[in-house]
């Protein structure tokens, strides 16, 4: 079977070659087609290289390289051929190759020149086909002399394709329109489309990151090969449109033939990868000659190129088929052995890509033909497309993962929230329970410090026997009242200070009055304090409640006064009596410790006729 193949292979490239070289053995005369369009393939040629100068008959087409072994020089083309009558229409002249530099003319005229033929190793005009419009007067009936004079390049594919002449529209439109959009603009779409494909698989490899399972992150190499691959394509692709380099000749000749290179070495790590062989380590060594092919083009271009001997390229392209031959080959192996459609797409794109590389290296290096354009160029495509599908099949199942992980997460993360919603809701329930629980005993500790400790009072007045029955009434008075108080206290907002005050007037006015006490009530409006919560609010209480009992018990006063207001973000409480006063370094100390306890700052100023007691928040 691989000897059929073989047999088969060496038939295929055999034909290639001869079909190549054998183009023009035809008829010596014009050949001229039904259109009025005439071919010219003969002629004679002046050359001029290394100094020496020689004039003989020339069968175009003509491959400068391949005739002088790569080296510069000058070439005049002298093109006969006659017409019956002199045209009526505007010609034109179509050139499907021609370089590097040159200028066209006819009987004598010059027509177009494309570039200084004084400059060696400038511009290259060989890239696209050329089309000349000829004005009608300038040809003759009889014989006519196109003559176009070139400057060769070494290593450029300088030379002159066979030339038509005739009619315009026909030339134009059937034949230069056709080749151009062949040549330049299919190099611009090919440009385009490999950038595009670059620019998407590098995208993938930029934001696609998996941590493994040490932590460390990693990037998927499948989409990093095939970027590069495509930009360095798209590099070399672009030579084709640019006639005037932005380099000068061999930096940007070694530079196209690694892009080159750069493309073919990625395109096979590409494969490397899809095939599996880099989780491998007994394959790793498949990297070093896919390096060599890169490192190799490198050194073989520069030499070509400065010794202005193509020959080393040559050479070094056929090693480089024979190496990425011999991996496309292990390739499509492991592809039979193990197949998938990612492989098999990409196998057969190599399988093309290669057979084509052969072909343009038989042509377009070895035989004398000139005017071929290089098939890779377009079956890269092929592979390009495979790139594309692969990349794009890899991200949708990455992504389809991605989305399997985000719904199960999410249903996790929901189940989660449900979990904590439940939990939360005991909390809050067993939260309910201890607030309730420590509401309860607030309220038995406030009334057993507070009611409890008037009414053991009351009982050892009674018990001494030396109380009367007004100061035992006062005890049992103010028991009552503070019993009022912390039931009231269980409603009091928090922070609300003025409806705290408003509690302490409705339960104490009454008792002011019944001891002959005028009250004065000086409270305006507060905002609430944040510091004060339930529990503050009850020390508040009980603050100013010990207060107003001190003056009720010891003052002797005839008039209580209390007061409130803002003093800018500061609320400002005042207990004032006009009673006999006392030692204001003597305050009770209960008064300083709850005063501390809510944040609150405590003055006492005393004298006879005027104590104030006043508390300031903020």
């Amino acid at each position: 079977m691989l000897a059929r193949l073989g047999a088969l292979l060496s038939l295929w490239l055999a034909v290639l070659v001869t079909g190549a070289a054998g183009m023009g053995a035809a008829s010596a005369e014009p050949l001229q087609a039904a259109d009025g369009s005439i071919e010219l393939r003969h002629g004679t040629i002046t050359t001029s290289v290394d100094g020496i100068t020689r004039t003989g008959p020339i069968e175009l087409s003509y491959h400068w390289d391949r005739q002088h072994r790569g080296r510069p020089g000058l070439a005049s083309f002298d093109l006969p051929f006659t017409l019956a009558a002199a045209p009526a229409t505007p010609w034109g002249i179509f050139i499907p190759r021609v370089g590097n530099v040159f200028e066209v003319q006819l009987n004598g005229a010059l027509l177009q020149v494309y570039g200084d033929m004084s400059v060696g190793n400038d511009a290259d005009y060989a890239k696209a086909p050329i089309y000349v419009p000829v004005p009608g007067h300038l040809l003759t009936a009889g014989e006519n002399h196109l003559q176009i004079r070139l400057r060769a390049d070494s290593a450029r594919r300088a030379g002159l394709s066979r030339v038509v002449v005739g009619p315009a529209t026909p030339v134009r439109t059937e034949l230069f329109e056709s080749a151009y959009a062949w040549r330049f603009t299919g190099s611009v779409l090919l440009t385009a489309f490999s950038l595009i494909v670059g620019s998407i698989a590098l995208a993938l490899w930029l934001t696609q990151v998996d941590t493994g399972a040490v932590g460390r992150q990693r990037r998927d190499g499948i989409y990093f090969w095939a970027a590069l691959a495509e930009f360095c394509w798209a590099v070399r692709v672009a030579d084709g449109v640019i006639a005037e380099p932005p380099l000068p000749w061999v930096p940007w000749g070694v530079l196209m033939a690694a892009c080159y290179a750069g493309w073919a070495a990625s395109a096979m790590m590409f494969c490397y990868h899809l095939a599996g062989w880099a989780r491998n380590p007994r394959l790793q060594w498949l990297r070093w000659p896919l390096a060599v092919v890169v490192a190799g083009t490198v050194v073989a271009s520069a030499l070509a190129l400065h010794r202005e001997q193509p020959v080393w390229l040559t050479g070094w392209l056929a090693v480089e088929i024979v190496i990425i031959g011999v991996f496309v080959g292990g390739f499509v192996v492991a592809t039979v052995r193990n197949p998938s459609t990612e492989r098999m797409l990409v196998a057969i794109a190599a399988l093309v890509t290669v057979a084509f590389g052969m072909r343009d290296w038989l042509v377009i290096r070895l035989s004398d033909a000139y005017g071929e354009t290089t098939w890779v160029r377009y079956s890269s495509i092929f592979f390009g497309i495979a790139l594309l599908l692969i990349v794009l099949r890899r991200f949708h199942a990455v992504s389809t993962q991605a989305r399997g992980w985000v719904a199960a997460l999410a249903e996790r993360v929901a189940q989660r929230e449900r979990e904590l919603a439940l939990t939360y809701a005991e909390l809050e329930q067993v939260a309910r329970d201890q607030a309730r629980t420590h509401e309860r005993e607030r309220i038995l500790r406030d009334m057993h410090d507070g009611v409890g400790s008037h009414i053991s009072s009351a009982i050892r007045q009674l018990q001494s026997g030396q109380t009367s029955s007004e100061e035992l009434l006062r005890t049992l008075r103010d028991s009552l009242d503070q019993l009022k108080l912390s039931i009231d206290s269980i409603h009091l907002p928090p922070g609300d200070v003025g409806a705290l005050l408003a509690a302490l007037r409705y339960r104490l006015e009454p008792r002011l009055m019944a001891a002959g006490i005028e009250f004065e009530w000086a409270v305006e409006e507060v905002e609430p304090v944040q510091l004060l919560d339930a529990h503050a609010m009850r020390q508040l209480q009980f603050l100013l409640f010990e207060a107003i009992s001190n003056v009720l018990q010891h003052a002797q006063a005839s008039v209580l006064r209390i007061e409130a207001d803002m003093q800018g973000d500061t609320v400002r409480l005042r207990v004032i009596d006009n009673g006999r006063g006392f030692d204001a370094s003597q305050v009770p100390r209960a008064l300083w410790e709850r005063a501390g306890a809510i944040g609150a700052r405590l003055a006492v100023e005393s004298r006879p006729g005027r104590t104030v007691v006043q508390l300031a928040f903020g």
